[in-house]
């Protein structure tokens, strides 16, 4: 696992001695020697993950993290900070401006290796989260940035897992001041509970009586309704290896005791905020996918995605030895809808006609808009008798009652043509399928419309 690390010091000797330890675990080294050349190496998108010092004479680690964090373009890299200040006050400062977690100077090893690699698998999941999510930001749906920077992280839902009363019913008292806290003493009853609760964060006790809390937070990360809530470990101060071991299995960050209320408050706004952020860039991405594959207007799926489809079914269907029917369906007279009435009560007809179709249709059947006022039902399993059953139910459904049109004002009949075939023999194309179909709906409407007419090979 490689990324580019970017080393920020004003110190050379304090850059030689980080460039060397992380180029020996084979990450990318780059380095700056003040904030004013590393926000330029940021905004040129040169790093992965950033070793932030504090201490800095042009610009200080806090405003250099800080104007990271408020610019869309860079809000994204983890920011590390390395420094000598090691006070509860300083690191809340330092997560107020923004940083994902700190390492204390003298930097140990192994600290910094588990939390560079921590952070690298973070920043590949948003990397490519990020990447899907290009098209949907191109064809109008709202960057997630703009809501991340301003997010405030408070109005979380947080599980508590902490057996010992003294200390969950202390830290579940500091919580409540931002979030809503629900507190799981049972830990065989945490990940149950976790699951159900559709929570932002989970607070994990690493000193659980009888139990294991890092087996827990693997069990977190391996199922799937848990899998990307982030975990807030809490441990004694004697726990570095067991903490190491966490960073290394999901655990997102941890908290020594005794616990500092604002960092406490902080750590857990920090990890809110990346949750909402990562869920966004999600919610964006399978938008994208159902818009690629969706006909904006019915809801129905596009022939694009169609075509696709039908080619697998049809593979299965002759792999299997089983039937595949096609339903070829155009709306009568369309156009003198449009003509008479105007284009928007021709689209309240197409979206009332993809409302009727799929309450016709059965649940494996897959119903499209082919273009304009053409679609196709393709319907797996199924011979030519059954195909005519469930076309004349669509028929029916469309004749049987009037459609609304122009804000309800207007009430007009609307019926459809229907054309049937089905694969008959195996491996024929697709292509020929639908063909036979679409001869068999012209002859529907040559022959008076308002009819279902099947053609065979």
């Amino acid at each position: 696992m490689s990324a580019r690390i970017l080393v920020v010091d004003d110190v050379p000797a304090n850059i030689k001695l980080l460039e060397a330890r992380l180029s020996a675990e084979y990450f990318d080294v780059l380095t700056a020697p003040n904030g004013t050349e590393a926000l330029k190496m940021c905004q040129r998108a040169e790093c992965d993950i950033i070793l932030l010092d504090v201490m800095m004479p042009d610009i200080d680690g806090f405003e250099v993290c800080r104007r990271l964090k408020s610019d869309p373009l860079t809000h994204h890299i983890p920011v590390v900070m390395v420094t000598a200040l090691d006070s509860a006050s300083d690191r809340v400062r330092g997560l107020e401006a923004g940083a994902d977690d700190f390492l204390t100077k003298p930097v140990s090893d192994v600290a910094l290796i588990a939390r560079v690699r921590s952070l690298t698998r973070l920043k590949m999941m948003t990397d490519e989260l990020r990447m899907r999510a290009v098209t949907s930001f191109e064809i109008g749906v709202q960057a997630p940035e703009r809501s991340a920077i301003t997010d405030t992280g408070k109005g979380g839902r947080v599980l508590l897992v902490d057996d010992r009363s003294s200390s969950y019913e202390r830290l579940a008292s500091l919580l409540a001041a931002e979030h809503a806290v629900d507190v799981e003493p049972n830990p065989a009853e945490a990940l149950f509970h976790a699951a159900d609760g559709n929570y932002d964060l989970l607070i994990v006790s690493l000193d659980l009586h009888n139990y294991d809390g890092l087996r827990l937070c693997s069990q977190a990360r391996s199922l799937e309704r848990t899998r990307h809530v982030p975990i807030l470990a809490i441990a004694d101060p004697d726990s570095n290896t067991r903490l190491l071991r966490g960073l290394e299995i999901g655990v997102n960050d941890y908290l020594l005791r005794p616990i500092d209320k604002n960092e406490l408050l902080a750590r857990a706004r920090t990890q809110i905020r990346r949750r909402r952020y990562t869920d966004h860039l999600r919610d964006n991405v399978q938008n994208s996918i159902e818009m690629a594959i969706t006909d904006a207007l019915t809801g129905l799926h596009n022939r694009r995605y169609m075509e696709s489809h039908l080619a697998t079914l049809a593979e299965q269907a002759s792999t299997r030895g089983k039937p595949l029917a096609l339903m070829m369906l155009d709306i009568d007279y369309f156009k003198s809808i449009n003509d008479g009435y105007g284009h928007d009560a021709g689209d309240d007809v197409l979206r009332e006609f993809a409302v009727r179709v799929r309450k016709s249709i059965r649940g494996i059947d897959l119903a499209c808009r082919y273009g304009g006022e053409e679609f196709v039902i393709v319907m797996p399993e199924t011979d030519l008798h059954v195909a005519g059953m469930v076309a004349e139910r669509v028929r029916r459904s469309i004749a049987g009652e009037p459609f609304a049109v122009n804000n309800g004002s207007k009430r007009i009949d609307v019926t459809i043509s229907i054309g049937l075939s089905t694969l008959e023999t195996k491996g024929e194309a697709v292509a020929d399928v639908l063909k036979r179909a679409d001869q068999a709906l012209y002859r529907a409407k040559h022959d008076g419309r308002n009819r279902v007419v099947a053609q065979a090979a």
